[in-house]
Parts: C-alpha cells; sequence; structure tokens
C-alpha cells in the first residue's frame, strides 16, 4: 500500500530557506521564505515519503556540499549568538549588580575659549564717560551737558539725556527725574513746516508727561494750566527750526516746562525731527537756561560744530 504526501509548503532542497508548494502530485512554482530558522539554517529537507519527487528548478546538492554548507551556517549562526550576547552585557551596564567586563573607553575634551572677534570690546563705563549721544535714525547728536547723563535704563524715546538720579513723584506713583531731553522723528502728521509741527508736538508733550502716562499712573496729578512763555524761529544743527515752550501748571508738584524743536534733519531726506525738552519747574528743576545750552549743542552726526547754517535766532515771547 502506497502513501501519497498531501499538500503544503515543504523545505526545497535546492535553495536554502525557500519552502516550495506541493500540490499533492508535483513541485508548483510558487515559493515562500522558510518559516522556522531551522529549515533555513540548516537546509533540512522535507519529511516526506519516498514518492515525493525532487523540485525540478534546480539540481539537489551533494550530501558533501550539503555538510559542508551546514557547517558554514553553523558558524555563522554562533558567531552571531555571541555578538548579542556581547550587546547585551554592554547594554545592561548601567545595572549596578551586574557591572559590564568591558565598555568603551570615555574621550574627555578640555573646551577651548570662543575666538575674538577683532571689533572693539565695549567698557561698561562707556556710557558714564560719554559727552554726546547720538540719534544714528535721525542724523544727529545731543550732547549730555554738566549735571545730566545718559541713563542706562530710560522708558522714555530714543536716544534720550537727563539730570541725573531720580525723585519720587509728586504724587509717589513712581520714580521722577528733573530734566529730560530727546529725540524722535515725525510720522503721522498733516503739519508741514516746523512751526506747525512744534505747536503740534508741544501739546502732546505736555500731556503725556503731566497728565495720564501709558502705565495709567498721574505722577504729577493732573495738568492745571499751561502758558506759552517762548515761541519763535531757531537754527539748530545748521537748519533753521522753530521751537514752542511752554509752562505748565499741575495739581500736584512744582510743575515744569515743556518745549519741542522742530527742524529739518541735517542728513539727505530732511525729514522732520522733532527734541523735546522736559524740566521740573521750583528750585530742584534745571535752569531754562540749559534748554538754550543744550540746542546750541545739537549737531550733526560726525561733525564738530552745530552745523555752521544760520544764526541764532531769538525766540519771540
Amino acid at each position: 500500500m502506497s502513501m501519497t504526501t498531501p499538500p503544503g509548503w515543504y523545505p526545497d532542497s535546492a535553495v536554502p530557506g525557500v519552502e516550495r508548494w506541493w500540490d499533492g502530485t508535483n513541485w508548483t512554482a510558487h515559493t515562500r521564505q522558510a518559516q522556522t530558522q531551522a529549515q533555513a539554517a540548516y537546509g533540512a529537507p522535507p519529511v516526506t515519503p519516498s514518492t515525493v519527487p525532487s523540485p525540478v528548478v534546480a539540481p539537489a546538492p551533494s550530501a558533501r556540499a550539503g555538510r559542508n554548507r551546514a557547517v558554514l551556517i553553523g558558524a555563522v549562526a554562533v558567531a552571531v549568538v555571541a555578538a548579542v550576547v556581547a550587546g547585551v552585557l554592554v547594554i545592561g551596564g548601567d545595572d549596578e549588580e551586574n557591572p559590564p567586563t568591558a565598555g568603551p573607553t570615555a574621550v574627555t575634551t578640555t573646551p577651548t575659549a570662543p575666538p575674538t572677534t577683532d571689533g572693539p570690546v565695549e567698557d561698561d563705563d562707556e556710557d558714564k564717560n560719554a559727552t554726546r549721544v547720538d540719534d544714528q535714525l535721525n542724523g544727529i547728536s545731543l550732547p549730555i551737558v554738566k549735571g545730566w547723563e545718559k541713563p542706562e535704563f530710560y522708558s522714555g524715546p530714543a536716544p534720550t539725556v537727563t539730570t541725573v538720579g531720580t525723585y519720587p513723584c509728586p504724587s509717589g506713583s513712581k520714580e521722577c527725574r528733573h530734566g529730560t531731553v530727546s529725540s524722535h522723528a515725525v510720522s503721522r502728521t498733516d503739519a508741514s513746516t516746523p512751526e506747525a509741527i512744534a505747536k503740534e508736538d508741544v501739546a502732546a508733550a505736555a500731556k503725556e508727561t503731566y497728565e495720564e502716562d501709558i502705565l495709567g499712573s498721574l505722577p504729577y496729578g493732573r495738568m492745571t494750566a499751561y502758558k506759552v512763555v517762548a515761541a519763535g524761529p531757531t537754527a539748530v544743527a545748521g537748519r533753521t527750526g522753530y521751537l514752542v515752550r511752554w509752562q505748565v501748571t499741575t495739581d500736584k508738584g512744582p510743575g515744569g516746562y515743556v518745549q519741542s524743536l522742530a527742524f529739518p534733519s541735517p542728513t539727505g531726506s530732511e525729514s522732520p525731527v522733532v527734541v523735546r525738552f522736559v524740566f521740573d519747574a521750583g528750585p530742584d528743576g534745571p535752569a531754562l537756561a540749559v534748554m538754550d545750552e543744550i540746542t546750541r549743542g545739537i549737531r550733526p552726526i560726525g561733525s564738530d560744530t552745530n552745523g555752521g547754517v544760520g544764526s541764532s535766532i531769538t525766540p519771540g515771547t
């Protein structure tokens, strides 16, 4: 009584690691990767009756070749296992109970200092010893007169020069300074002449200083009155400008003086520039003559003179 092998996947003796489909009668062209490592590694022949013919795709290897291939594959398998075991030992080196017998050698390096630049090194005392403050945008330079400084921290427009030191504002809400001078470019205005610009800006300066500030506080209470104490054309930075000066009365403190000085920028664009002056009134405030001193000291950037154009024009009262 003869026995037949049922259809199924069986190792292909001609191609190690590959299984071929036996349809119950003949080998077909359908193949797949071996499903077990044992069959793939050693090329074990299918356990089938002798009635199952060998695949016709390629001749079966000789017995000696099969043995040699098995030995080679076995050696490779041993090497792979050894490598895996060594890797496990290294990875498991963090376990204090089972420290690794060998591991990578730590490489330490000594950091080097960063390269130096060719530019100048800024001196912390440079601002303290400065005699001028440059407004690069508008092309002018403001003088730092005696008793004044370039403040290290200031929330107002820049560039700015101020009297040295601060004091509690009359309302006690924050710290104030007895005098500030700042410059800014003119924008968003319908005013086209230095006179119109100065008149418009002095009102804004008085409101920003003596009314509610950007933080919502009232350092001087409220502005209760003002009067124009000076107005007229003047020469500044080699250009003819116009100034307007107000005396402001407040419900707290001695009040103060606000002046706006408008003139064309000495740069090529000659766009309008405003220099604002805010001085405290009373015995602690700067003398009004300092306003004129600072005005005379405004220069184009890089110039040693005030521009050399025009002459002093005494403001009308």
